[in-house]
């Protein structure tokens, strides 16, 4: 999986490609967890991410956790396969999808 992190100010947009499962969750956590320092506003772009898996739930559930309380987070681009996966755990109750 390709993780690229673009931060302008309090802003992080972070771009996911690939799949992101039990093998590449715990990379991004190590990279995102630090970068959300200071952030207000987080942007998941998921345009070319393929599939999520449960490791891959826990880091957004991780993400949404601290972004409550400094800010907002907002995922764009989901495909439909991960919509479905969305949709099945009740994500899609908690996230701001656009």
């Amino acid at each position: 999986m390709n993780v690229t992190m673009n931060r302008d100010g309090n802003h992080l947009t972070v771009a996911l490609e690939g799949r992101l499962d039990t093998l590449t969750a715990p990379g991004l956590e190590k990279k995102l967890e630090p970068a959300l320092d200071g952030v207000e506003k987080l942007v998941m772009d998921f345009e070319k991410l393929e599939y999520i898996s449960s490791a891959g739930l826990r880091v957004l559930l991780t993400a949404m956790q601290i972004m409550e309380d400094q800010g907002e987070m907002t995922v764009k681009n989901v495909c439909p396969e991960v919509m479905d996966v969305f949709e099945v755990t009740g994500f899609i109750d908690d996230l701001t999808i656009e």
